[in-house]
């Protein structure tokens, strides 16, 4: 049976220095949780790796590296991206807590958990790919975290859903969750629809397309919602087509 601990997968973003992967491999093991995966470390596997996993090895033997973040989270219905700065324009913003509570809605679809690089974070880029973004409240005058102190926090509060998961009532799903890969897939389709109608100008696109993915991100649709939006976009490529046709 699936738990929010269980059903979460870290993934550190270009970490610069190897030590920080062993802390963060302890600080999962220390709730419970297994599931580590990298894009593009500077330096893995390591020595200094090993030696701040302090006993944590097994996660790190089997730890994946990945070239991008999109490879990493395809597999994952919800995908949340820690920042620590504030953002113009952004997904919702959860504290550690609402985003247990986000990964136990989820259930029994993968969650992804998404910390980005020691000195300047995830890119905006990144953060497009993530339906939440995890902000820790910590003090204004001192509120630089290091990366294994703020999973640390966020992996407590896994694991008290976890424990409450556990102790409450079994998992059950709302619906059949869609993964990341799937969801890319309907933003392509998506966007060369809009393309077509004139909608969206590709050389001058502005905030278009993050604005409707942040949009469908917070929505969250299932399979059968995703299988009808792409069913409407089919429909109007063909009745352009028809259109384009009769010369209309």
């Amino acid at each position: 049976m699936s738990t929010p601990a269980s059903a979460t997968t870290i993934v550190l973003v270009g970490t610069t220095h190897p030590g920080n992967i062993g802390a963060a491999a302890r600080a999962m093991k220390n709730m419970g949780m297994s599931r580590l995966r990298l894009v593009a470390p500077r330096v893995f596997p390591s020595a200094d790796a090993t030696a701040r996993a302090a006993g944590a090895d097994d996660l790190l033997a089997a730890a994946t590296v990945h070239d991008t973040l999109e490879e990493a989270v395809a597999d994952c219905a919800l995908v949340i991206g820690a920042s620590a700065r504030p953002r113009a324009l952004s997904c919702p913003t959860v504290d550690p807590r609402a985003a247990a509570t986000r990964v136990t809605e989820a259930l029994p679809g993968p969650a992804a958990l998404v910390f980005g690089r020691e000195h300047s974070g995830l890119t905006n880029e990144e953060l497009d790919r993530c339906h939440l973004r995890l902000h820790i409240p910590a003090d204004p005058g001192f509120s630089s975290l290091n990366i294994a102190a703020a999973l640390q926090i966020v992996c407590y509060e896994l694991r008290l859903a976890s424990l409450a998961e556990a102790g409450d009532r079994s998992v059950a799903a709302a619906g059949e969750g869609v993964d990341h890969h799937e969801m890319e897939r309907f933003y392509s389709h998506l966007e060369h629809v809009l393309v077509e109608l004139d909608f969206l100008d590709p050389a001058n696109p502005r905030h278009l397309m993050r604005r409707l993915r942040i949009l469908y991100n917070r929505a969250r649709p299932d399979r059968n919602e995703i299988n009808i939006l792409r069913g409407i976009l089919t429909a109007v490529e063909k009745y352009g087509a028809t259109l384009r046709r009769r010369g209309d």
